[in-house]
């Protein structure tokens, strides 16, 4: 870092005003607002009881003012990260290191592409970079890792010398679609007849509604509280989120929220969360207390179409991984991350795997490409 720039380690995201946050994060992704993780620290989901300690790593201009953040967090496990290093660990305490803890710069349990140097001043961005190399050094931690991270802002990363690992997700993109039914034209007529037959059957004797802001109540929160649990257990053994978190979701940034609940008699008994960013509709959380055939695929995938269609949004993002996305018209994207490892062996043994899982991953989108639904030519 040059010495005229020096960085510090905040006391949290609420330590910092929202304005000068916000500032640096920008409007265009709901998940690095000030009001997303502040909610995730005032509602204990994150925090030194849950292995997810908020350090913000600050450089800050000549009026003391925030000009650059990275939304850093001291690590002691490796859960809610969706970019899996288990066998790195395993691997570098096997051959007597200490893995944890390790620093993550991320929006936690968001398997959400952005930018991870949030930058007012983007000449800071070296700097920035340096100086979580620095936490990490002067710590003596195993390693620092930037997880779903923009891809124009890779190549800040790869100059620094750090090692980039290639993921997938399926990503549905609108084609200036004036309906659902005008994104279907463009698939082959053996999907379009599938997909219409999903839907029927997932709605049959149900109301679905899509609520925002203010229509959000605390009683539509306790029902999306329920089917949460119910998903979180089963997928992570416990939920991440609190049950305050959602209700401070409403409360801080409501407008960019999107609940959509399948009602049965009035009665919810199933429900999606989605985040309105700039251009995208993001999905993050479904569950149900009814099991009722296809309405996860209406609800997480159909309903966002239709929801960003309306919004006029660009794309629907739709969580991490999933392979029957495909099938719904949701294509395969790479996914990025950066990872700074100090240890000049356990480096090169990462960079070595690294080259092999990226190649292995781009094999794996092109004969993902293939069975698309699209029409030939379309």
């Amino acid at each position: 870092m040059p010495e005229s720039i020096s960085a510090r380690i905040a006391e949290g995201v609420a330590s910092i005003p929202a304005a000068q946050w916000d500032a640096c994060a920008g409007d265009s992704n709901p998940f690095l607002s000030h009001a997303f993780l502040a909610a995730l620290e005032a509602s204990g989901s994150v925090g030194p009881a849950t292995g997810w300690q908020s350090l913000p790593i600050v450089i800050e201009d000549a009026d003391g003012v925030p000009a650059a953040i990275a939304p850093a967090y001291a690590k002691s496990h490796s859960q809610g990260e969706y970019v899996f290093d288990h066998a790195w660990a395993d691997a570098w305490e096997r051959a007597g290191g200490r893995y944890y803890p390790k620093i993550q710069v991320a929006a936690p349990f968001t398997p959400v592409p952005g930018p991870r140097l949030l930058l007012r001043d983007p000449a800071l961005a070296p700097a920035l970079i340096a100086g979580i190399e620095a936490l990490t050094d002067t710590n003596r931690l195993s390693s620092a890792h930037a997880t779903f991270v923009d891809e124009a802002q890779l190549p800040l990363f790869e100059r620094a010398g750090w090692l980039v690992r290639a993921g997938t997700q399926f990503h549905w993109h609108n084609r200036d679609y004036a309906d659902f039914d005008a994104f279907l034209s463009d698939l082959s007529s053996r999907k379009r007849k599938a997909i219409r037959k999903e839907r029927e059957r997932a709605v049959d004797g149900l109301t679905i509604r899509h609520l925002t802001g203010a229509e959000i109540t605390e009683a539509h929160w306790d029902a999306f509280w329920v089917f949460y649990q119910d998903t979180g257990s089963r997928k992570w053994g416990r939920p991440y989120l609190t049950r305050s978190f959602f209700s401070l979701l409403g409360e801080t940034m409501g407008e960019r929220v999107l609940l959509m609940l399948a009602e049965r008699d009035g009665r919810p008994i199933a429900g999606a969360l989605n985040l309105i960013g700039a251009d995208t509709l993001y999905g993050r959380y479904w569950g149900c207390v009814e099991d009722v055939p296809y309405l996860h695929f209406e609800l997480c995938y159909y309903q966002a179409i239709d929801a960003a269609i309306a919004l006029g949004l660009a794309r629907v993002e739709a969580g991490a991984q999933g392979e029957h996305k495909l099938a719904r018209g949701y294509a395969p994207v790479t996914t990025w991350s950066a990872h700074y490892i100090p240890d000049p062996g356990f480096r090169r043994a990462i960079a070595e795997y690294l080259a092999h899982e990226r190649e292995a991953v781009a094999q794996e989108q092109e004969y993902l490409g293939e069975l698309a639904p699209f029409r030939r030519g379309g």
